[in-house]
């Protein structure tokens, strides 16, 4: 079991998080966030489009150096940069954004000349990454890559955590579980909190506008 990073931010409970990693020694990435919390850095690294989105997520960011801890800011500083490893005879690259930089969005519609760039460059049959929230596979020059997902504030219009099991001697290398949790609780901490209500409506749209999906 491996984490893909960006422990923190957003959420109502990143100490939590935080600790719950640590409890069962997962092996985590270093994400965008977690490096910005864990160095007191004045921004997340996150590529903000519009000046509302940006508002927001330095009420974020400013709200969650605020809260982490000392000790678990510490714990974010030793997260791994990357990680290699073998699955089922592959060769395996676990990051956060991609192979080059931390918070480098890959996103599906990329062109692919980029793809084939990262493909050649990796010294790997799997690249494994998040970041854009958004779960997918692609293969490209019989390089797999597969973006995870998020197990908070999705970004696909799904409010599930989302997770990938990879097993490349099964018939499907890649699936995506999606989990239901208990919402309500987290949309409340969140309303609870002086953090932006936006947050809570991120959640129960799936992160994006219109209805929410039905939820317990």
């Amino acid at each position: 079991m491996y984490c893909l990073g960006d422990l923190v931010g957003y959420g109502p409970f990143p100490n939590e998080v935080i600790e719950r990693i640590r409890s069962e020694q997962i092996p985590t990435i270093t994400g965008n966030y977690d490096d910005g919390v864990g160095h007191d850095r004045d921004e997340c690294g996150c590529a903000y489009r519009e000046p509302d989105e940006r508002r927001l997520g330095d009420k974020s960011f400013t709200w969650t150096k605020a809260r982490v801890t000392v000790d678990n800011k510490t714990f974010l500083r030793q997260l791994h940069p990357h990680i290699r490893t073998e699955i089922d005879g592959k060769r395996v690259l676990l990051v956060h954004g991609s192979p080059r930089k931390i918070n480098e969005y890959l996103f599906e519609d990329r062109p692919i000349s980029s793809f084939q760039r990262l493909a050649a460059s990796s010294n790997a049959d799997v690249v494994v990454f998040g970041h854009t929230h958004k779960p997918y596979v692609k293969v490209v020059d019989a390089v797999r890559f597969v973006n995870v997902g998020s197990v908070g504030k999705p970004k696909d219009g799904n409010w599930h955590a989302c997770y990938a099991i990879l097993d490349f001697a099964a018939s499907t290398p890649t699936e995506f579980i999606r989990i239901p949790y208990d919402l309500k609780s987290v949309t409340d901490a969140i309303r609870r909190s002086e953090l932006p209500g936006e947050f809570a409506a991120d959640l129960e749209h799936g992160g994006r506008t219109g209805e929410p999906h039905p939820h317990p």
